[in-house]
């Protein structure tokens, strides 16, 4: 009560946000193997894929095919979405992320319904990941490739030429 109000400009100025503030949902498109796990979980229904599958010829000759499937449409109804991150939880090859772009107002509620390409913007303003502790252990997997590496370097730099040469089998007589 005893300090002057302030008012935001905020078309003008921008507010300060905090770093995990929850803006849209982005998709790495890349990413996505059209698992339909964030669709299934989400509370709302407001997640829609489409999908085809696709035949992927032998990567080694004497293989077999492969099929996978190939992402059509993945659209968000923010209309309906309650932005519980269910979605980017359930995600196991971390194709969505919390965007902090909150400007995405329509006039009509039907247009809050958002395609893949919007999506993919999106992605582009999510924050990088913090920085790991610098006293906390290495995570396994990285341990594990540093490992294998480091084997592979170490059997690179051993030359061939420095086996000993094999004793003769015969004994004496």
């Amino acid at each position: 009560m005893m300090r002057k109000s302030v008012t935001e400009q905020y078309p003008d100025a921008q507010p300060a946000l905090p770093p995990r503030s929850r803006g849209v949902i982005g998709l790495f498109e890349e990413n996505c193997t059209v698992c339909m796990l964030c669709a299934r979980e989400c509370p709302d229904w407001c997640i829609y894929i489409d999908s085809h599958k696709e035949t992927v010829p032998p990567a080694a000759p004497g293989g077999r095919e492969r099929s996978r499937n190939v992402l059509d449409r993945f659209a968000i109804d923010f209309s309906l979405c309650m932005y519980c991150g269910i979605c980017i939880e359930v995600c196991p090859f971390d194709a969505l992320f919390w965007s902090p772009e909150f400007e995405y107002a329509e006039t009509d509620i039907r247009d809050l319904t958002h395609e893949r390409d919007k999506l993919r913007e999106w992605m582009w303003t999510v924050p990088a990941p913090p920085a790991l502790d610098p006293g906390a252990e290495e995570p396994k997997e990285m341990a594990a490739a540093r490992k294998t590496a480091e084997k592979l370097a170490a059997a690179q730099d051993e030359p061939a030429d420095h086996a000993e040469p094999a004793e003769p089998q015969g004994g004496e007589s």
